[in-house]
């Protein structure tokens, strides 16, 4: 049986997230087929807690791990585990990222550089323009737009970057094998064709109204910036908002009437120090990413050296200043300092702050603020 489908039997014992998920893989050097058939007395030594460890032991003797796992393939579900190179790099940034994830379509290496769309459910006929011309205007600059497939201005995000030519994530609240709400089946056909549903909850998960607030901080993980389109005081899109925040995103808020309730909560956000979305362009630069088709086309145009090849090897996985770059390649500080500037030109490293470099691998890279 794949390894994975270990993965997927914690994933239905509701508890074991990302902390108590860790301590398993420490205390069973990373096997979790041996965690899996573990005793009771062996669970204890994670330092789980005893009505947990009872509640693993009751999960493994009522479900068929082999079943649910053919059932996986049969559905083309893809499941992706903190292991995997293509688990999504900005996802994995924040803190305690889902250990694993469900996907029906394609993450790409290019959705790295992508912006949420949210707002209420209830949409008005300004917020439903505001949303159509930013999700449009994101997809033709090669922006995935993600979003939550709800009603309202999710499935408006949704729908206009599909029109527009671009990609889309929806992360659900339920499992990847079902479609909430139900009359966005189509819908969903169409982001599978160009994108991808996510959830980080095994198929067959109901949408249950419990899973929806901590789906949106992977909607909020997986982008660069959050753009609240309408919300009201309490609404879903203030909590995705909230977990932008708190991860380090850039927030975004539309303006609305004072005497609009559905305004309520985007005017309290710009605020509390949002930043206030006054055209689309605004989020490019937010995130300073205008200039990435230059980029791109720069690493095209002008070719590798050995120089540059030699730096990319001294930097390797780390965060280096341009001294110990040239103390480590032996190459004088000027021709480092040079060759540094050419090469953050293509897209081949990025500064971190003063004359710290690291480099960017291609299939992962972006142009967010955010660095791993």
């Amino acid at each position: 049986m794949n390894p994975k489908a270990y993965w997927v039997g914690f994933n239905y014992v509701k508890g074991i997230g990302s902390v108590r998920l860790s301590r398993l893989l420490q205390t069973f050097n990373g096997d979790l087929e041996a965690a899996w058939h573990a005793p009771y007395e062996k669970l204890m030594a994670a330092r789980l807690h005893p009505h947990l460890v009872e509640r693993v032991l009751k999960i493994r003797s009522q479900i068929d791990l082999e079943r649910i796992w053919e059932n996986i393939e049969r559905k083309a579900i893809h499941v992706i585990t903190w292991e995997d190179e293509n688990y999504p790099p900005i996802l994995r940034q924040i803190d305690q990222p889902p250990p694993v994830l469900y996907i029906k379509g394609e993450y790409l290496p290019e959705d790295e550089l992508a912006v949420a769309v949210v707002g209420t459910r209830r949409v008005s006929a300004y917020g439903k323009q505001v949303a159509e011309e930013l999700a449009a205007f994101l997809a033709r600059n090669q922006v995935t737009v993600v979003s939550g497939l709800a009603r309202g201005t999710d499935a408006v995000a949704h729908q206009s970057a599909l029109r527009a030519g671009g990609r889309t994530l929806a992360v659900l609240g339920c499992g990847v094998d079902l479609v909430y709400p139900p009359e966005h089946g189509r819908l969903a056909e169409e982001i599978m064709a160009n994108g991808a549903l996510i959830s980080d909850y095994p198929p067959g998960t109901p949408p249950e109204s419990s899973n929806f607030p901590p789906r949106n901080r992977i909607i909020s993980g997986l982008a660069l910036a959050t753009v609240v389109i309408e919300a009201g005081d309490t609404s879903g899109a203030l909590i995705t908002a909230s977990f932008a925040a708190d991860q380090g995103r850039e927030v975004l808020a539309v303006p609305g009437n004072i005497h609009s309730p559905n305004s309520k909560g985007v005017n309290r956000l710009i605020q509390n120090g949002a930043r206030p979305l006054l055209n689309p362009s605004d989020v490019l630069e937010a995130l300073n990413i205008q200039q990435v088709n230059t980029r791109r086309i720069a690493r095209k145009v002008l070719p590798s050296d050995e120089t540059e090849a030699k730096l990319l090897q001294v930097l390797g996985d780390d965060n280096l200043s341009a001294d110990e770059i040239s103390f480590l390649s032996g190459l004088p500080i000027e021709k480092v300092s040079a060759c540094l500037i050419m090469m953050e030109l293509k897209g081949l490293v990025r500064n971190n702050g003063g004359t710290n470099y690291r480099a960017i691998r291609e299939e992962t890279e972006y142009y967010g603020r955010n660095d791993e």
